[in-house]
């Protein structure tokens, strides 16, 4: 990423922010090297962490792609634990019934839950 960030910035744009997302890795699974968010972070950008899509399973249920939302909550979390900028997040109301994503989205009665309990691992993570 050090040599895309520098061109964006030789165009005198330094409003930049550098997402992880998962990197496939073999058929139908995405992997999330979190190493990634540290080295980002090195680079003077801001950070995402897209906890959605980094739990899709690419063409995972054999004519579209599945997920595994069940771990939405630990990579976010861990994301927050590093410090990451921000968080990307699929949520919808009925999944299962989600035009796009729905495997690897969020649903809506679990976010608030789960935005309280991030807030409070970035204020830990911010103060150290």
């Amino acid at each position: 990423m050090k040599n895309a960030v520098q061109k964006v910035k030789s165009t005198g744009n330094d409003k930049i922010l550098l997402t992880e997302r998962g990197f496939s890795f073999g058929y139908n699974n995405l992997v999330v090297d979190f190493r990634s968010l540290e080295i980002m972070k090195r680079l003077d950008c801001g950070v995402v962490f897209d906890a959605t899509h980094s739990v899709q399973l690419p063409g995972g249920e054999g004519n579209r792609s599945g997920g595994q939302r069940e771990f939405i909550t630990p990579l976010a979390r861990a994301a927050v634990s590093v410090g990451v900028h921000g968080l990307f997040m699929e949520v919808h109301d009925r999944p299962e019934q989600a035009l796009s994503d729905g495997p690897n989205a969020c649903r809506l009665d679990q976010l608030e839950p789960l935005l309280t309990k991030l807030i409070q691992l970035d204020r830990i993570a911010k103060e150290s």
